[in-house]
């Protein structure tokens, strides 16, 4: 894993544990945009995965339904 992608999935690991609890649910998909982009980072690296990751958050928003939509 490139040092972008493990500072990246540091970042989103610190959200999850520090930030994310004291936030209402918003995210209308399950797995939740923040599990969608770690899951897409770890799996493809910095570059594809933030692309995977900004794409998803593009689509969450309240006109989508939302849904089950795992990591490609």
């Amino acid at each position: 894993m490139s040092a972008g992608a493990r500072a990246a999935s540091a970042a989103l690991r610190f959200y999850k544990a520090a930030v994310s609890p004291f936030l209402p649910r918003a995210c209308r998909y399950e797995p939740t945009c923040s599990v969608y982009a770690r899951e897409a980072i770890d799996r493809y690296g910095f570059r594809r995965g933030a692309w995977l990751a900004l794409s998803r958050l593009v689509r969450c928003h309240p006109f989508r339904p939302g849904g089950f939509d795992p990591v490609p």
